[in-house]
């Protein structure tokens, strides 16, 4: 077997169980899909970006990765990237499902720059993704790969793929490893050996509980960034030059008014998914917030990234859909949610 086929042949044989976050925290390899790749080629490709995105690009190291949004002029967050760059390219990882429409909206926008966007998410060299994490996981990939960037957001072009340490999450850390189907199908097995292999709900899971979050469909223009905690996660550069929706990205960091966070939360209805809103059930008549990301928790329910009021988070009995939905349960985040007026 040696092409993307054969690839997921193998993968639909091998299964991938919901796992949960005691098995995450403990150590797992995941297949993560629905992530998509585009790259951004020509000598201002960083300069256009720089312009359009809401953290520094120009400045961007080889050897580092960054969080990045794409706002709106409202300043509403329309995607978020994991954005890397090598010597040719500047990287952009996106869900599928909003690849093609902001690849077209940025490309709009290139004028008479010099940078052309592609997607390059079935280049054979980067179309599997392997997410790997917890307690044994940096010793099991060491095992594999040798040498692992050193501190979160940083990577290293391998032999065998790219891999890029992120936020780390279970007090461990978390590795994205792109390489080709046919490294995957071979190292993969070793992984497995002495680790919970899992799929992209494993990987959302533990995305969730590092508290990063990601902008999809059902979430395009709801939050201006800091909701979502990105300037707390390094999404946000106060100091760059301006890009679309900065002046109330700025705003909202300095002269806003409410209080708004997002919280880790647990939900024991397995419908929950992004988009939902919440509701305090002391002001049952309006939501309080909405859920940024969810993903099975392998116990009967969710585990989430919520948006919502602070007041309701501190103070409040908060519940999904309605007030009289199912409970959330909230959780400690891995960062300190310090009160931002928004």
């Amino acid at each position: 077997m040696n092409n993307i086929n054969s690839w997921n042949d193998y993968l639909a044989s091998a299964g991938a169980p919901v796992l949960t976050a005691d098995e995450l925290a403990k150590g797992f390899v995941a297949v993560v899909n629905g992530q998509d790749l585009i790259a951004v080629t020509g000598d201002d490709a960083a300069s256009f970006l720089h312009g359009q995105l809401t953290n520094d690009v120009e400045h961007l190291g080889n050897a580092e990765a960054r969080l990045a949004a794409y706002c709106s002029p409202k300043g509403r967050m329309l995607a978020s990237f994991l954005m890397w760059r090598n010597a040719e390219s500047v990287f952009l990882q996106v869900p599928s499902e909003l690849r093609a429409a902001l690849q077209k909206r940025l490309s709009m926008f290139v004028l008479r720059a010099k940078a052309r966007l592609s997607d390059v998410s079935a280049d054979t060299a980067n179309s599997v993704t392997l997410g790997i994490g917890g307690a044994n996981g940096q010793a099991a990939l060491q095992q594999v790969l040798g040498a692992l960037p050193a501190a979160p957001y940083t990577r290293i072009d391998h032999a065998l793929g790219t891999v890029i340490r992120l936020a780390d999450a279970f007090g461990a850390p978390r590795y994205q490893w792109l390489s080709s189907p046919e490294t995957a199908r071979e190292l993969l097995p070793t992984l497995r050996s002495t680790l919970a292999f899992g799929g992209s709900d494993a990987w959302r899971l533990s995305e969730i509980h590092a508290g990063i979050p990601q902008i999809t469909l059902k979430t395009q223009e709801q939050f201006v960034p800091q909701m979502v905690n990105y300037e707390l996660i390094g999404g946000v550069n106060f100091k760059k030059g301006c890009y679309p929706g900065q002046e109330i990205v700025a705003r909202s960091q300095y002269l806003g008014k409410l209080k708004r966070r997002t919280a880790l939360a647990s939900i024991d209805s397995i419908d929950a998914a992004a988009g939902d809103e919440v509701f305090d059930v002391a002001d049952p008549d309006q939501p309080c917030g909405m859920i940024v990301n969810a993903a099975p928790n392998g116990v009967g329910g969710v585990d989430a990234l919520v948006e919502l009021k602070l007041a309701a988070l501190e103070q409040g009995e908060i519940r999904l859909g309605s007030a009289s939905g199912a409970p959330l349960r909230f959780k400690p985040m891995p960062y300190a949610l310090d009160a931002l007026d928004l």
